[in-house]
C-alpha cells in the first residue's frame, strides 16, 4: 500500500525521534534531525578551496522545487536559481570573509514562479584565510513579500490619486489624507490627522443627509452622495463622495471616503438650467418685441441682479442705442451720451467683456454704491450686435459671469434669429405689395385706381405717415396729383407743381432721389412744400419715376417726425418706384396694343367674311348659307364647353369651310344637273383644295379642322381621308351635323326644303353613321325654328 507524502513525513520523524530519543546518536546528527524538522532550508557551503554544498535540507524541494541531492551534485545551482538583479549580491557575499549578514533573494523554482527568500548568513574563516565556510538559513517569505508589493501599489495609487482620500475612525477623526486632499481643501495633513471631519461641514448640507451617510456605513454598507463643504479658505465647494466602511471580523473599524470635485460640473449644471430656462422663455415669446423683456427679466432672475440693459448697435450709423432697460435700468431708451472710454463702447470694439464698478453714463437716482457691474458682448458669427449689462449688490464670480455669457449668447442668436425672421417677414410683406400693386395695374386701365392701391402700399410697407404720386404733364411742363394717401386737408389737390421751382420738380429735373431731412429747415419751397410743412411734415423723399428711360413721375413719401432710413428701406423705394413706373408704362403699352389688336382683328375677319360672301356669290344655291352655319356652329360648339378661345378659330372654319370649292371648275360647280362620277371625283377634292389654300397662313392653322374634314363620317365612310369615330376633330364633327341641317332646311332647284321635324328625324337616325351621336344629341337640346 502505498504511503501519503504526510504519512512517509511522520514516519520519517518517528524513525528519525526514536534514536533521538534512545540518546544514542551524536550532536552533529542531532542537530541535523533537528534541522530537518524546521520550515527554513538549513545549508552549509564551502567556498574554498573546492566549491562545493555539505549540507541542504530536505526542505529545499518545498521551497524552490529542487532535491537536496541536485545541489550536491551542481554546487552552482546555487548562484543560477538565483533571479539575475539579485547576484550582485550574491557575489557582494563571497567578498565577505566573516561575520554575519542578512539579505532577500528572489529564486526561481523549477516551475518558473518567482519564489521570495529571506537569507541568514554566517561567513567562517580559518587564520590562514585557506578555508571559507558559509552557514546559513533561508525561510520563504513570498507571501508576505508579494503583499508588501501590493501594499506599495496600493499606497502609491492613493497618494498619486486625483481624487481626495480620507481615511477616518468609526467615531470620525481623520487617521490619513493624501495629497490630493489637501489641493481640495487647502488642509494639510499636519491639520487634519487627528481631528473630526466636521473640520470641513459648511452648513449648507440638511442634517438628515449626515444622519443617513453614519447610518449606511455604520450597517456596513456603502454611501455616495454629493455635500457641499467648505476649504481651508471659507470658499464652498460641491463634492461627490463615497464612504466606504472597512470590516475586520464584521466588524466596522475605520471608514474610507474616496472625495471628487465637482463644482465646475455642478456650476455647467446650473448654466445649463438656467439656459433651459431662458431658452424656453425665449421660445415662448412670439415677437422681438415679447423677447427683449423676457430675456432681461430672466437675466435679472438667474443673476440675482437689481439691473439689467440690452444695447444694440444701429444698422445705419453702428452707435450703440440703449434698446431696453429693467430694474433700475429700466429708464434707459434711446441715445445717451458717452465719454470715449466708456466700457460698452470699449466692450462693442473690443469684444472683451468688462466687470466692474458701474460707468458714469449708466448713473441712476439710486445709489450703486457697492455694486458690481458687468458688461457682455452680444456676438454672432464675428459680429457684435450690441452688449448686455447687468448690475448687482454682490460680486460677480466665475461661474456668474460664465453663466452671462451664456445668456449673451443664446440672447444674440435669438435676436439674429428675430430680427433675420422680420426682415424675411418684412421682404415678404413688401414682394406682396409689389404683386399686388401689379395686380392692380395690369388688370385695369384706370390709372388712378392702380395708383391708389400703389400709394397706399407706399405707406404702409415704408412706414410713413403720406405718401403721393405726381404724374408728369409734359404739355405744361408741371407735376400733377394723381393719388395720396395720408395728407388730409393739407393741401389742395388742384395745385399743379411747376419742375423748375419744387422740389419733386427738381427729382425730375436731375432724375435722381431727392431727401430732405426737415421741411421747416428749407430756405426756398414752392406753395406746395410750404403748406406740408406748414402740415406738421418733416422729412420728405422724392423719387422720380422711370420707366425706359422716360420720365412719368415722382413718388413722394413724407413722415412727420425724423426719418433716419436703413438702405435697405431706400432700395425698396427705389424699386417701388421702379415697378411702377415700368407697370405704369406697360398698362399704356398694352392698352395700345389690345387697341391695334382689337383693329386687326376685326380687319381680319372682315377679310374671312368677304371671302365667305364671295364663295356664297359664286354658289347662289348656298347664298347666306356660310352666315348661317357660322353661327349655329358657334352656338353648338358653346353648348357644347369649348372654350371662348377655341370658338373664335371654330368661327373662322365655319366661314371658311368651302373655301376649297374656289377650285372646282364652274363647269361643275354650277352644273344645273347631276354630276357624274368623274365629276364628283373632282367635287370631293375640295377638302383637300382648302387645306393647300388655308396652310400656308399660320394665322389660320387653328382653323383648318373644319374645312378640311367635315365631309368625314362617324363610321369612316367620308371623304377625304375615311377618318371614323373620335378621330374626326371635334369642330369638324359638330359642323358636319349644322351643315347639313341647313342643307336640308334649305331650298335647292331640285327639292323643296324639309321640315324641321323631318330634319331632326333624319338626325337621328344618321346619328352613329354620318354623325357623332353626343354631337346630335346636343344639337336636339337647341331651341331651333
Amino acid at each position: 500500500m502505498s504511503r501519503t507524502r504526510e504519512d512517509q513525513e511522520r514516519l520519517s520523524m518517528d524513525e528519525s525521534e526514536a534514536p533521538l530519543a534512545s540518546g544514542r546518536l551524536s550532536v552533529a546528527e542531532q542537530a541535523r534531525i533537528l534541522a530537518e524538522q524546521t520550515r527554513d532550508v538549513i545549508f552549509r557551503y564551502r567556498v574554498n578551496p573546492d566549491p562545493a554544498f555539505e549540507y541542504v535540507s530536505s526542505n529545499c524541494t518545498a521551497i524552490i522545487g529542487y532535491e537536496p541531492e541536485e545541489f550536491y551534485q551542481n554546487p552552482d545551482l546555487f548562484e543560477e536559481l538565483i533571479h539575475p538583479d539579485d547576484r550582485p549580491l550574491l557575489l557582494a557575499l563571497w567578498n565577505v570573509n566573516s561575520g554575519s549578514c542578512w539579505m532577500r533573494l528572489r529564486y526561481i523554482h523549477r516551475d518558473g514562479h518567482i519564489v521570495w527568500i529571506e537569507q541568514q548568513h554566517r561567513i567562517i574563516a580559518s587564520d590562514d584565510g585557506e578555508d571559507l565556510v558559509i552557514e546559513g538559513s533561508g525561510r520563504d517569505i513570498s507571501a508576505y513579500a508579494n503583499a508588501e508589493v501590493q501594499l506599495k501599489l496600493l499606497s502609491t495609487a492613493l497618494e498619486t490619486s486625483p481624487n481626495a482620500v480620507m481615511i477616518t475612525s468609526i467615531d470620525g477623526i481623520i487617521r490619513w489624507i493624501n495629497p490630493a486632499f489637501t489641493q481640495l481643501t487647502g488642509y494639510s495633513s499636519e491639520e487634519t490627522v487627528g481631528v473630526s471631519s466636521r473640520l470641513l461641514r459648511s452648513g449648507r448640507n440638511e442634517e438628515r443627509v449626515y444622519e443617513d451617510l453614519w447610518k449606511t456605513v455604520l450597517g456596513g454598507q456603502r454611501w455616495s452622495g454629493q455635500l457641499i463643504n467648505r476649504r481651508k479658505n471659507g470658499s464652498f465647494y460641491h463634492e461627490e463622495q463615497t464612504v466606504t466602511p472597512v470590516l475586520i471580523d464584521g466588524v466596522v473599524t475605520h471608514l474610507v471616503a474616496v472625495k471628487q470635485d465637482v463644482s465646475v460640473r455642478f456650476e455647467r449644471e446650473r448654466e445649463r438650467e438656467s439656459l433651459l430656462v431662458m431658452a424656453s422663455a425665449l421660445r415662448t415669446a412670439r415677437t422681438r418685441a415679447e423677447m427683449l423683456p423676457t430675456l432681461l427679466r430672466q437675466s435679472l432672475l438667474l443673476l440675482r441682479a437689481v439691473g439689467a440693459l440690452l444695447t444694440l448697435r444701429e444698422e445705419t450709423t453702428g452707435q450703440p442705442i440703449f434698446e431696453l432697460g429693467a430694474g433700475v435700468w429700466a429708464q434707459f431708451t434711446g441715445r445717451y451720451p458717452m465719454g470715449a472710454n466708456d466700457p460698452t463702447l470699449q466692450v462693442l470694439a473690443s469684444g472683451v467683456p468688462y466687470c466692474g464698478s458701474p460707468p458714469p453714463s449708466l448713473a441712476t437716482n439710486t445709489s450703486l454704491e457697492g455694486h458690481q457691474a458687468a458688461c457682455v458682448p452680444l456676438r454672432v458669427h464675428e459680429a457684435t450686435l450690441g452688449v448686455l449689462w447687468v448690475v448687482a449688490p454682490h460680486v460677480f464670480h466665475d461661474g456668474d459671469l460664465s453663466l452671462l455669457n451664456g445668456i449673451a449668447d443664446m440672447a444674440a442668436n435669438a435676436i439674429q434669429r428675430s430680427t433675420l425672421f422680420e426682415q424675411t417677414e418684412r421682404r415678404l410683406q413688401r414682394l406682396m405689395s409689389l404683386q399686388t400693386i401689379d395686380q392692380a395695374i395690369t388688370s385695369s386701365l384706370d390709372k388712378r385706381l392702380s395708383l391708389r392701391v400703389l400709394v397706399d402700399q407706399a405707406q404702409r410697407q415704408l412706414g410713413v405717415d403720406a405718401a403721393t404720386v405726381l404724374l408728369l404733364n409734359s404739355a405744361e411742363h408741371t407735376l400733377d396729383y394723381t393719388a395720396g394717401q395720408g395728407l388730409q386737408d393739407a393741401y389742395p389737390r388742384s395745385i399743379s407743381v411747376r419742375l423748375d421751382v419744387s422740389l419733386a420738380g427738381m427729382a425730375v429735373r436731375e432724375r435722381r432721389r431727392i431727401w430732405v431731412k426737415d421741411l421747416s429747415l428749407q430756405a426756398e419751397l414752392d406753395e406746395r412744400h410750404r403748406l406740408l410743412a406748414a402740415a406738421g411734415f418733416r422729412a420728405y423723399i422724392a423719387t422720380p419715376l422711370i420707366a425706359q428711360g422716360q420720365i412719368m413721375g415722382v413718388l413722394e413719401v413724407l413722415q412727420r417726425r425724423s426719418l433716419n432710413p436703413e438702405p435697405e428701406w431706400l432700395d425698396y423705394l427705389d424699386t417701388l418706384a421702379g415697378r411702377a413706373a415700368v407697370a405704369i408704362d406697360n398698362a399704356e403699352l398694352f392698352g395700345r396694343l389690345q387697341r391695334s389688336h382689337s383693329d386687326l382683328v376685326m380687319a381680319y375677319d372682315t377679310t374671312l367674311e368677304g371671302w365667305s360672301r364671295a364663295l356664297d356669290l359664286r354658289d347662289k344655291e348656298t347664298e347666306g348659307h356660310s352666315r348661317r352655319v357660322t353661327e349655329l356652329t358657334v352656338r353648338l360648339a358653346r353648348a357644347m364647353g369649348l372654350s371662348e378661345a377655341e370658338i373664335v378659330h371654330v368661327r373662322r372654319g365655319a366661314l371658311l369651310h368651302d373655301i376649297g370649292k374656289m377650285g372646282i371648275p364652274d363647269s361643275i360647280l354650277l352644273k344645273p344637273g347631276p354630276l357624274t362620277d368623274e365629276e364628283w371625283a373632282v367635287m370631293r377634292r375640295h377638302p383637300t383644295y382648302g387645306y393647300q389654300l388655308l396652310a400656308p397662313i399660320a394665322h389660320l392653322h387653328p382653323a383648318l379642322d373644319i374645312p378640311y374634314y367635315h365631309h368625314e363620317k362617324w363610321d369612316g365612310s367620308g371623304y377625304p381621308h375615311g377618318l371614323a369615330g373620335e378621330s374626326i376633330p371635334l369642330p369638324a364633327r359638330i359642323f358636319a351635323v349644322v351643315d347639313v341641317w341647313d342643307a336640308l332646311r334649305s331650298d335647292r332647284p331640285y327639292r323643296a326644303a324639309w321640315d324641321v321635324e323631318r330634319v331632326r328625324e333624319y338626325l337621328r337616325q344618321e346619328a352613329g353613321r354620318h354623325f357623332d351621336p353626343q354631337v346630335v344629341a346636343a344639337f336636339l337640346e337647341l331651341e331651333l325654328e
